[in-house]
């Protein structure tokens, strides 16, 4: 196994913890699930704990790419930065909820250093929301007296799509990107 085996490995303890939660999920059903040894997994991971920490690393690093890569497409104004980077946190968190409920939901999972980690990506993610909101209230394009709120009420909504949105549903992950992206605007009170 090389590359591709560690994926094999990180796809069957994300299903397994979507499913079973990490304390739920043993070695022994990442291996099955994977259709490979326990010994093997330890030919890739030194445990458990280093694969939630990579998945939950991961995780975290797309999304950052995701939104990040929205909020440079969308120009200099606040209030279509904010759209932007809205669709592209709820389009993650529609398309890859496996991830986004295992990352939003793990966190008390983490040894002390994989907290560390994952809290400073957090902490990145939040920040994107947070600068656009802010720069939104001191340019006032955005009359809410409360920005920092908003950003945190702004990025718990769209976190929120993985623990409820199922595919087979009315709305398309680009129609509910939409909609949050309108009620995300909406939360800041655009002044034009």
């Amino acid at each position: 196994m090389n590359g591709s085996g560690r994926r094999v490995i990180l796809e069957s303890a994300l299903r397994n913890m979507h499913e079973r939660g990490y304390h739920g999920t043993s070695m022994r059903d990442i291996a099955a699930g994977a259709d490979i040894t326990v010994a093997s997994i330890y030919h890739h991971f030194a445990s458990k704990q280093e694969i939630l920490q990579d998945i939950m690393i991961r995780t975290l690093q797309d999304v950052i790419a995701m939104t990040r890569g929205a909020l440079l497409r969308s120009g200099g104004v606040p209030a279509d930065q904010l759209r932007a980077v809205m669709r592209a946190w709820v389009l993650f968190h529609a398309t890859r909820q496996s991830e986004a409920l295992v990352g939003a939901t793990e966190l008390r999972s983490l040894d002390d250093q994989g907290r560390r980690l994952v809290v400073a990506l957090r902490d990145e993610q939040e920040s994107m929301f947070r600068d656009i909101v802010a720069r939104g209230v001191e340019e006032d394009a955005f009359g809410t007296a409360v920005p920092l709120d908003a950003a945190r009420a702004i990025i718990h909504m769209g976190q929120s799509v993985c623990t409820w949105w199922r595919p087979d549903g009315e709305l398309t992950p680009e129609d509910l990107a939409d909609r949050y992206a309108a009620l995300a605007l909406a939360m800041v009170e655009p002044t034009a």
